[in-house]
């Protein structure tokens, strides 16, 4: 038997309300979904709490999965809009690009240094949470820019300049 009928066998049993499948569900995936929030809200308490609510949103709308996508890829959909749905609601602050911003902000640097994962990390960390934030599902999650304008309800080029941006003060935190 393969993973992908492993997992569908696993995705039933779910359905039918089997406890030790849903551990098992959960036991899979919950580093992965709460690295995700984790990522995206910076602060440990509230990725837990996300984590909690992904599983309790994975398990009352279990019946709407439709195997269009891995189980893992769904989660993580549904990981990174409640994560963003959390920031929101603190306020989440994305400044559109104006014509006012300078073309040189958007350039990309010759060659890039190299830094440790701890350092990179901590300064991603250290970012504001939209810049943070569009970094985090560009640079980690792999979202294009017009996803990422989809999920936040901004703009493409808001996108871009946030992404820009983020590198930019990456740039400085690590230098």
């Amino acid at each position: 038997m393969d993973a992908t009928q492993t997992h569908r066998d696993l995705i039933e049993r779910c359905r039918e309300g089997q406890r030790d499948a849903q551990f098992e569900l959960y036991r899979l995936y919950s580093r992965a979904m709460y690295n995700t929030a984790l990522r995206m809200v910076r602060h440990p308490h509230d990725a837990e709490d996300l984590l909690q609510s992904v599983f309790v949103e994975v398990f009352t709308k279990l019946e709407s999965f439709r195997y269009e996508s891995s189980i893992g890829a769904w989660m993580k959909r549904i990981t990174v809009n409640k994560s963003i749905n959390f920031l929101k609601s603190r306020k989440l602050a994305l400044t559109e690009l104006t014509a006012s911003h300078d073309r040189a902000e958007l350039s990309e640097p010759a060659q890039e240094p190299v830094w440790s994962v701890e350092k990179i990390n901590r300064a991603i960390e250290g970012l504001p949470d939209g810049y943070r934030v569009v970094f985090s599902l560009y640079a980690v999650e792999g979202y294009d820019h017009e996803e990422i304008g989809q999920i936040l309800g901004v703009t493409e080029a808001t996108s871009k300049s946030q992404y820009s941006r983020a590198k930019a003060r990456l740039r400085e935190m690590l230098a």
